[in-house]
C-alpha cells in the first residue's frame, strides 16, 4: 500500500506542476521557460533519482520556479540523525514553487507539498504562504480564507505554525509575509486519509493565488512600491538563507542546487537600516508582517 502512494504522490506532484505552469502561460503567454530534467547520486555514489526544475523569466512574473523532484538512496548518516527516521536511507517526492511577480501591487507566492518516507518511517508535509508588499487587505482575507476552508480544523494549527516558521527572528521576529499554512512530520496513522488530505490541500493552491494576482496584475505602481518590493525582497532572501529547512534539506541531500535557490528573487535590495516612509501604505504594510487573525 505504502509503495502505491508513493508513486501516486510522485505521480500527483507532476501533474499539478503542469496545472500551475498552465495557469501561469495564460496569465503571462510571453513566459520564457528553462525545463532542467536533472539526476542524482546518493551519498554512496548509486543513482538516487532527480527531478524537473522550471525556471521562468517573463512580463508578469520577473521569475519563478515551478519544481518536482523523487529521490532516494542513501543519505549522510549525520543528517540522517535530525530526521524523523531512524535510517540513512530516504525516499522523497514534491513539489516546490515560488512566483515573484513584477508588479509590486501583486504578491509574492510559495508552497511545497512532499511526501518523505526514511526507514519504517514516513510523513507529509508542507504549506502555502503570501509575501504581499502592498496593504490590500482583502487578498491577505481571500487567501487566508481559501486554506481555512480547506483545511478544516486543522486550519488553526497550521496557521500558527506558519506564522511561527517563516520568521526572521534576527529582525525581531519579523515574518516575511502575512503567513498561510505549514505542517511538516503529518502521520495521522490513516495512510489514505493522510494522503487524501495532502493532495486535497495542494490542489487548493491555484484557486489560493491566481486569482489574486489577476485581480492586481493591471495596477499602476510607482518608484516608491517597487523600492518596497525590493528591500522586502531582501527579507526574503534572508530568510531563505539563514532559516529556511527546506533549503537545508536539499543541499545536504545532494539536490541540484540552482534547484533549491530558484526561490530567490532575480532583483532585491539592501539599505543600511532601510525604513519606509512614516506614513506610507508601506509603512502600513510593516505592521502585517506579524501574526494576525485573517479569516
Amino acid at each position: 500500500m505504502l509503495e502505491q502512494k508513493k508513486q501516486e504522490f510522485s505521480t500527483h506532484v507532476k501533474e499539478l506542476q503542469n496545472k500551475i505552469c498552465d495557469q501561469m502561460r495564460s496569465m503571462d503567454p510571453g513566459i520564457e521557460l528553462n525545463e532542467d530534467i536533472w539526476h542524482r547520486s546518493d551519498y554512496k555514489g548509486n543513482p538516487g533519482g532527480g527531478g524537473i526544475t522550471r525556471a521562468f523569466q517573463g512580463e508578469i512574473f520577473e521569475n519563478a520556479g515551478v519544481n518536482t523532484s523523487e529521490i532516494y538512496g542513501s543519505i549522510n548518516p549525520e543528517f540522517a540523525k535530525k530526521l524523523k527516521g531512524d535510517s540513512d536511507q530516504l525516499w522523497a517526492a514534491g513539489i516546490s514553487l515560488i512566483l515573484h511577480p513584477r508588479n509590486p501591487r501583486v504578491p509574492t507566492v510559495h508552497a511545497n507539498f512532499r511526501m518523505i518516507e526514511q526507514g519504517d518511517s514516513f510523513w507529509f508535509g508542507g504549506g502555502a504562504d503570501l509575501t504581499p508588499y502592498y496593504p490590500h487587505e482583502e487578498d491577505f482575507k481571500y487567501f487566508h480564507g481559501v486554506w481555512k476552508n480547506a483545511c478544516g480544523d486543522d486550519y488553526a494549527w497550521m496557521k500558527k505554525e506558519c506564522d511561527e516558521y517563516f520568521v526572521n527572528h534576527h529582525r525581531n521576529k519579523e515574518m516575511r509575509g502575512i503567513g498561510g499554512i505549514f505542517f511538516d512530520h503529518y502521520n495521522k496513522g490513516d495512510l489514505d486519509q493522510d494522503f487524501n488530505m495532502v493532495k486535497g490541500l495542494s490542489e487548493k493552491f491555484i484557486e489560493s493565488y491566481f486569482p489574486i494576482a489577476k485581480k492586481r496584475v493591471n495596477e499602476e505602481f510607482t518608484p516608491e512600491d517597487e523600492e518596497f518590493q525590493l528591500h522586502r525582497r531582501g527579507r526574503y532572501v534572508e530568510f531563505n538563507l539563514l532559516h529556511d529547512r527546506g533549503t537545508l534539506f536539499g543541499l545536504k541531500t545532494n539536490g541540484r542546487t540552482d534547484s533549491i535557490l530558484i526561490s530567490l528573487p532575480g532583483r532585491c535590495k539592501f539599505t543600511y537600516r532601510y525604513a519606509p516612509k512614516e506614513g506610507s501604505p508601506h509603512a502600513k504594510m510593516m505592521n502585517y508582517y506579524h501574526p494576525k487573525e485573517w479569516s
